[in-house]
């Protein structure tokens, strides 16, 4: 037999001779040393017919250090020729690759009619959302206007809309709100810092310029925060929020936005309450002053409502049929706005309106320097937020369109949405589903929609703006509230969630009620956390089952969830479906031990009975065996090979390593050897480094289940063979022995 194949058949580095003494001497003190893979006997028998194994000659790996690493890279990334320059200037501004190829006739007027719609609709909510924010109208109006020219430049998305986002401005709004109780400690009227011709004092100036300049800053660093993102492409954050999370956390979000649109639309002066439990407060608050309920903006408000929600559910109806939706908004808009100012509401009612909204742009100005190290923390979750959602939605139309975006190519656009127009007065934009739903089935081909609809916006702010001053607020509120409706709907999507998966389900209510019951920012961080303790939870009690051979075939399954497979004789074959490492290391453990057999427990009553013989006085050969036999499965009795298939072990750490040495020590100290089956290169490397095995027992593992379980059946055959050539021959010798005495 050649040397490779006496490698192949060395599983054992133990020395036979001992196990053969004991076997022709007749007494065995110690059982635990002889162990099925002890066949080095047989190796070079002619009855041991070598196995034909799977051999794979691995990829030599790099010598390379980090160092020369580093600098190979710095090679390829500094260098530079007029190619690479023009890639460089494309991929950065994504518009000039596609504008001059921009085909008019096919693509010309979808863009004009989403972007056209798609503007209507940005009016009324761009003022309402600015209120959200807490700044005055003009400003939304600015944060759209601008979102939309440098996502046209930047992005390469052709669908998604970019604008005011009623989550963000709610974040920016409790960020403002709290900034400004520092500088103004006295009670803030109406939580926000509009005013009106009536109360247009200096003291509310200052507070409105403050405002702006809090959420301009705001904005600011949540820009650099993604584009630094993008620089260094650490667009991976975004895979730790799940769908799940944030669908649970734009849920929850939506419960604050309406709790703080409710005192709008009872007229309520109310201020804003900030921090943990703010819903709760605020709602104490709505129903202590629910008696100084003005009964004109009430009156507005169901008006309203009476008629937006039923068009709503029209336009979502009959969307297919309709070649756009309805501008409901808008009409209600106009109507609220001349009734309002004919009616004289404000005078004659005390009702709430938004007052002067001026025309044209304010001079650019920097953030505010000195506010950084107060809003810096508040920007992390903002920007998180907001890169994450525009990104989803990229991905999600890119992939219904058959087109392809760019992750780190979206944070710098989005980053440089919130960056540039910081310097505007502006506040946080993203990507919004509802707007780019509507963008999609109006017809959008381009971005070039996004420039028409900055277009409307810019008519309204130079031209349009001030006709709404004498909108009232509660309006405002009403349309802000009836945009919630489709986060609201998620509810109706939780028994399917539930059937599909219990474990996003439960994400979903935790990050849900943490965001609504305590603040928007400790929603986020307590749905991260519990996803990952959830995914930490699925590996530390992973599934595990024992395998069967599919009839006809070489493939092995789970037995618990498929019938009629076959099982090998003295074989099992186990399958732990989770990395092993230091958190499930005793689930894997007690799970193999209790599928197969408890070698610890069966060595310890092996000890106590031989034990118990000793003292009395008789012990031969397998007594002890025999005794702890008896409370042994017939099944149980014959195993003698244990595989392991590591197909769904993705890693193992080092105590994930010290498991699987236990764990085959354990066994061979019983006479069952442990074999390694479908081991990943990843899995297989760390077991080398990890000195599982020595160099001459590496055919331990195996590329294949199906070549374990054989390579098993024979070497137990062999083995079989072997001893029994070895009885016979101590058998003849003894007989010759007689014979010549």
């Amino acid at each position: 037999m050649s040397s490779e194949e006496t490698e192949q058949h060395d599983l054992s580095p133990r020395d036979s001779a001992e196990g053969n003494d004991q076997l022709l001497s007749g007494v065995d003190p110690e059982p635990q040393k002889e162990s099925s893979t002890d066949y080095k006997q047989f190796e070079t028998s002619d009855h041991c017919r070598p196995y034909s194994r799977i051999h794979m000659e691995p990829q030599e790996k790099s010598n390379a250090n980090f160092k020369q690493f580093v600098i190979r890279k710095l090679q390829k990334s500094c260098h530079c020729s007029r190619a690479k320059a023009k890639n460089l200037i494309f991929d950065f501004l994504p518009v000039l690759r596609w504008l001059p190829k921009y085909d008019i006739k096919k693509n010309l007027l979808g863009d004009l009619m989403s972007g056209l719609i798609v503007g209507i609709l940005l009016v009324p909510q761009s003022i309402a959302y600015s209120l959200l924010a807490g700044q005055e109208p003009i400003f939304g109006l600015y944060t759209s206007f601008f979102a939309s020219i440098i996502y046209f430049l930047f992005g390469t998305s052709r669908h998604i809309s970019v604008g005011i986002f009623g989550v963000l401005c709610l974040m920016i709004g409790e960020v403002v709100d709290r900034e400004l109780h520092k500088a103004f400690p006295e009670t803030i009227p109406n939580s926000t810092v509009g005013t009106t011709l009536l109360n247009h004092t200096s003291d509310m100036v200052n507070k409105s310029y403050y405002a702006i300049k809090i959420g301009s800053t705001v904005t600011f660093m949540a820009g650099v925060y993604q584009v630094v993102m993008g620089f260094f492409q650490v667009g991976f954050i975004s895979v730790y929020l799940s769908d799940a999370l944030l669908s649970g956390f734009v849920t929850g979000a939506s419960f604050t936005i309406l709790t703080s649109q409710v005192k709008y639309l009872l007229g309520l002066r109310l201020p804003r309450s900030h921090g943990v439990g703010s819903l709760i407060t605020t709602w104490i608050n709505v129903f202590k002053n629910i008696h100084h309920t003005n009964i004109c903006d009430l009156i507005t408000s169901l008006l309203c409502l009476l008629v937006l929600l039923p068009t709503k559910e029209l336009n979502e109806h009959f969307k297919a049929k309709l070649k756009a939706p309805i501008p409901t908004e808008l009409i209600v808009v106009v109507i609220a706005t001349s009734a309002s100012h004919f009616g004289r509401l404000n005078e004659k009612h005390n009702s709430s309106i938004a007052g002067h909204i001026p025309t044209g742009f304010m001079l650019p100005k920097a953030p505010d320097w000195k506010l950084i190290p107060n809003v810096a923390g508040d920007a992390i979750a903002i920007s998180i937020i907001g890169f994450a959602i525009t990104v989803s939605l990229s991905e999600m139309f890119a992939k219904k369109h058959g087109y392809t975006v760019k992750a780190n190519q979206e944070m710098y656009a989005i980053g440089f949405c919130n960056i540039i127009p910081s310097f505007f007065h502006c506040i946080t934009t993203s990507a919004a589903l509802a707007k780019t739903l509507v963008k999609e089935s109006t017809g959008c081909q381009t971005q070039i929609s996004s420039v028409v609809t900055a277009l409307v916006l810019l008519l309204i702010l130079l031209v349009i703006a001030p006709l709404f001053y004498s909108l009232q607020k509660c309006v405002l509120g009403v349309i802000t509230i009836v945009n919630l409706r489709g986060a609201f709907l998620k509810f109706r999507d939780l028994p399917k969630m539930w059937r599909v998966s219990k474990i996003d389900t439960v994400i979903w209510f935790v990050t849900m009620l943490s965001s609504a019951l305590l603040s928007t920012e400790i929603g986020l961080l307590i749905g991260v956390c519990f996803s990952m303790f959830c995914v930490i939870l699925r590996t530390q009690k992973p599934k595990a089952s024992l395998l069967g051979l599919v009839e006809e075939s070489e493939t092995f399954e789970s037995m618990s969830a498929y019938k009629n497979l076959q099982t090998k004789p003295g074989i099992k074959i186990f399958r732990f479906v989770a990395p092993l490492y230091y958190i499930n290391k005793e689930c894997f453990k007690s799970a193999l031990y209790k599928k197969t057999l408890n070698p610890v427990l069966v060595k310890a009553a092996e000890k106590k009975a031989a034990k118990r013989k000793l003292r009395e006085g008789a012990i031969n050969l397998g007594s002890a065996q025999v005794e702890v036999s008896a409370h042994l499965s017939p099944d149980l009795l014959e195993l003698h090979t244990v595989v392991i298939d590591c197909s769904a072990i993705q890693f193992l750490d080092t105590a994930g390593i010290h498991t699987l040495k236990e764990v085959r020590r354990d066994y061979e100290a019983i006479g069952v050897q442990v074999l390694l089956a479908q081991c990943n290169p990843s899995v297989r490397d760390s077991l080398a480094r990890g000195e599982y095995c020595k160099k001459e027992e590496e055919n331990l593992l195996f590329y294949s289940v199906y070549e374990a379980v054989a390579f098993a059946e024979e070497s137990q055959k062999q083995k079989a063979t072997c001893i029994s050539n070895g009885l016979s021959l101590a058998s003849d010798n003894m007989d010759g022995t007689e014979n010549d005495v």
